[in-house]
């Protein structure tokens, strides 16, 4: 096969989503409307859903402040949160710039989790202030994703609204990407026979998501020594005096803990010898060569995800000995893909009303999606659930509940199969809701090419 011709089309094809795009979003101006769940038997029914009968929830509400999980939809509203300084790999657009991604967010955590997520572009920059405003929302919401905030101020906020909030505080550039890389690489090392706590792992770029993805593997089993990783200006280590700053205390950790031999240069000394390389860099091609990954242990597996092109063509990856190749993307095998994770997480946690979301409930999340593909049956090119695996996030809900049931964070303590009858019903309801929609032409068929 002529390997030029296939780049060309790939790309061909990459493009496409965006074309369409431009289409679709004036066509539909959106993506996502408010709906009603409670029934309209006649205009008689609007004094309980209004005044005067609705003043009886309110009123129990005040005297019984729990209550409200009951009486509204507050568990299983969620806040799509983004001030617009990183969206995508387009950097600082703005917040009105960034609404399309933030619906499109509402979108996928509807279709495949079942949740009721509402996007908030913020038009405020300050850290501080943006976490004012996103603690003043709480009685409303049963939890919040953070999206595209630029760093080091997302890891800060993410802390202290973690720290703050009595909701679940997630941001999915972080916890969403490791969680779905984990579950990757558990069955990436499974399918070549290596063992997690000795693997010798290198991340390529040293953003908030690897730096998320870093302190999640590690939580899994992956000895800190064993990880190198590098950013644009080199492998960290302890002598990097220029991280030493509490602006890039996140990067100084890793600088502690990890690189036990002590390896300095940049990504072809980061990758000799490694076992896995975990990539979320600079989009490539040739951002990754060939001939570090021939320096690279055998079996590698390589995680090249950075979008829309991959650091290294996954073609070329095998050409150069890898074993196993992900990216980020859908047209290739071993897509790792945040939607994997936060819709399933998020009903899993609103189902028992948790208090929060640790990073243990994130190891379990990708424990359950890691079984989930070991129960279908891994192979070189299936070593993650697809999106169209329904049962893939149902499972995952359920182990995402019950941690917070065991760790003592759920306000609602549900069995194992009460929380997988919630998630069944919650996310096929939605499913079918859009389904009987189009049928019913209520959502209108696309435009004719």
């Amino acid at each position: 096969m002529d390997k030029k011709v296939n780049v060309e089309e790939l790309l061909a094809k990459a493009k496409k989503p965006a074309a369409d795009a431009l289409k679709l979003h004036p066509f539909y101006k959106g993506k996502i409307e408010i709906t009603l769940k409670a029934c309209v038997r006649d205009f008689r029914d609007f004094a309980i859903w209004y005044t005067p009968g609705v003043a009886a929830p309110c009123k129990e509400i005040k005297e019984y402040p729990e209550k409200v999980w009951e009486h509204t939809n507050k568990s299983n509203f969620v806040a799509v949160i983004s001030d617009g300084t990183r969206v995508l790999g387009l950097g600082d657009i703005g917040p009105e710039a960034g609404l399309p991604v933030m619906e499109g967010k509402g979108l996928l955590f509807k279709y495949l989790g079942g949740v009721d997520a509402f996007p908030l572009c913020i038009k405020e920059k300050d850290p501080d202030k943006f976490i004012e405003i996103v603690k003043a929302l709480e009685p409303t919401f049963g939890g919040i994703n953070l999206e595209d905030i630029s760093q080091p101020k997302c890891f800060y906020i993410l802390e202290r609204l973690r720290n703050e909030m009595n909701i679940p505080v997630w941001h999915d550039d972080q916890q969403g990407t490791a969680t779905v890389t984990l579950a990757g690489l558990i069955n990436a090392l499974k399918v070549v026979g290596k063992d997690i706590k000795t693997a010798k792992i290198t991340m390529i770029g040293a953003g908030a998501a690897n730096i998320a993805i870093s302190r999640i593997i590690m939580l899994a089993g992956v000895d800190p020594g064993n990880l190198v990783m590098v950013d644009t200006k080199g492998i960290l280590n302890k002598e990097r005096t220029d991280l030493n700053d509490p602006k890039t205390k996140e990067k100084w950790h890793i600088c502690e803990v990890s690189n036990a031999e002590g390896k300095k240069g940049g990504i072809k000394e980061a990758m000799a010898g490694a076992d896995v390389c975990i990539a979320l860099s600079k989009p490539g091609p040739n951002t990754i060569e060939k001939d570090w990954i021939k320096g690279m242990n055998k079996d590698a597996i390589i995680f090249a995800c950075a979008n829309p092109v991959p650091e290294i063509w996954p073609w070329e990856a095998k050409e150069a000995g890898a074993r196993i190749v992900s990216t980020g993307r859908s047209d290739f095998p071993n897509q790792v893909n945040n939607s994997l994770g936060f819709p399933a997480i998020f009903r899993g946690v609103l189902d028992v009303w948790a208090k929060t979301v640790t990073d243990e409930m994130c190891v379990a999340a990708a424990e359950s999606l890691a079984k989930t593909a070991q129960k279908r049956g891994l192979r070189e090119d299936y070593i993650i659930p697809d999106m169209d695996d329904t049962e893939a996030f149902i499972d995952e809900a359920v182990a995402c509940g019950l941690k917070a049931v065991k760790d003592g964070t759920a306000r609602r303590p549900l069995s194992e199969e009460e929380l997988r009858k919630s998630a069944a019903e919650k996310i096929k309801r939605a499913q079918k809701l859009v389904h009987l929609a189009m049928k019913n032409k209520i959502i209108a068929a696309p435009p004719k090419e």
